[in-house]
């Protein structure tokens, strides 16, 4: 099993301790790529690629993620083809 098989698994079966730096790898081993937007966006963060857009704010001051923001990636992930 790959790491990105892995990763993508771990992630399917959202653990409380998924970390944002998992989340940021995740997304970029889809084709993703993570955009700021400079100092006025906060902690919201977008990641692309040429078709899709998706925004998540950033966990702060822990790095790990909220609840709902996986679930919430999980969505947008499933409803765009990008996972099963």
């Amino acid at each position: 099993m790959s790491t990105k098989d892995k990763l993508l698994e771990r992630f399917k079966k959202q653990p409380k301790d998924f970390t944002w730096d998992e989340l940021v790898r995740l997304f970029g081993l889809l084709g993703f790529t993570m955009d700021s937007r400079g100092k006025t966006s906060g902690s919201r963060v977008r990641f692309k690629n040429s078709n899709y857009v998706f925004y998540i704010h950033k966990p702060h001051p822990e790095s790990i993620m909220k609840k709902y923001a996986l679930s919430n990636a999980m969505d947008y992930l499933k409803n765009n083809g990008f996972i099963q």
